[in-house]
């Protein structure tokens, strides 16, 4: 089952943060890691703790994508945050949150 990705408004400003090249590495892995089976646990897709972001995690080097996903009524994934991994931190558009 292929999803169709949708952005939310605050990803738009995450992205304007990054550079370019992040910003491409980011579009061209969320294409190609989060449009097929997304129930399954990865090497670098895997669900959350409880958190204010979203249930699930790509893990991409330092870059970190947060979304979550729904089968019915159209398979769709949902980007909720897009930011940099800095220790046990992670950089979020302009704000650094602890996880």
């Amino acid at each position: 089952m292929k999803y169709r990705i949708e952005y939310s408004l605050d990803t738009e400003e995450h992205l304007r943060v990054l550079t370019t090249h992040q910003q491409a590495i980011i579009l061209d892995n969320v294409e190609k890691r989060l449009e097929n089976q997304l129930s399954i646990e990865t090497r670098n897709r895997k669900p959350m703790r409880p958190n204010p972001l979203a249930p699930w995690e790509l893990r991409i080097g330092d870059l970190r994508v947060y979304y979550d996903f729904a089968e019915k009524p159209e398979p769709v994934v949902y980007i909720r945050a897009i930011g940099v991994k800095l220790r046990n931190r992670v950089k979020i558009g302009k704000e650094e949150i602890k996880l």
